[in-house]
């Protein structure tokens, strides 16, 4: 039971709640033709989208974000934001397992995954571990 109109781009492995609705012209008319007037949304890979919650048009969803059940998002979203509320904001940050991180001196640590982020510029980032460094300079 989601609403997916045209204009509107989803990544993989994005989850879309119950009755969440994306929507693809900012004033829309029944009795007006505004095809040409549809706005793109872009919601990145592996975030989510809680129940009940509407998507405004024209907007960009960072990768990993978490958006709230029953949200009204009419901003942009940055990637690992967590996003409640009517009109939405957001209130913290998240890890890619979407666990509410917890920065001590800029970083926090995944109480799941034990994956590590940093904070910086209000922006996080995932450090990557050691092994999966080399693992990947070596091309493994």
């Amino acid at each position: 039971n989601v609403s997916v109109y045209s204009g509107v781009e989803i990544e993989d492995s994005v989850f879309c709640g119950p009755s969440c609705v994306f929507t693809n012209v900012k004033n829309p008319r029944s009795f007006l033709p505004r095809e040409k007037k549809y706005e793109v949304t872009l919601v990145k890979a592996n975030s989510t989208i809680g129940a009940n919650s509407t998507i405004v048009c024209g907007l960009k969803l960072g990768i990993y974000c978490f958006i709230g059940a029953g949200s009204v998002v009419t901003k942009q979203v940055k990637p690992y934001a967590l996003i409640v509320g009517n009109p939405a904001n957001q209130i913290g940050w998240v890890s890619e397992y979407g666990h509410r991180l917890n920065f001590i001196n800029k970083i926090a640590i995944c109480p799941e995954s034990g994956q590590e982020y940093q904070l910086h510029n209000e922006n996080v980032t995932r450090i990557k571990w050691k092994i999966l460094f080399w693992l990947e300079l070596l091309d493994i």
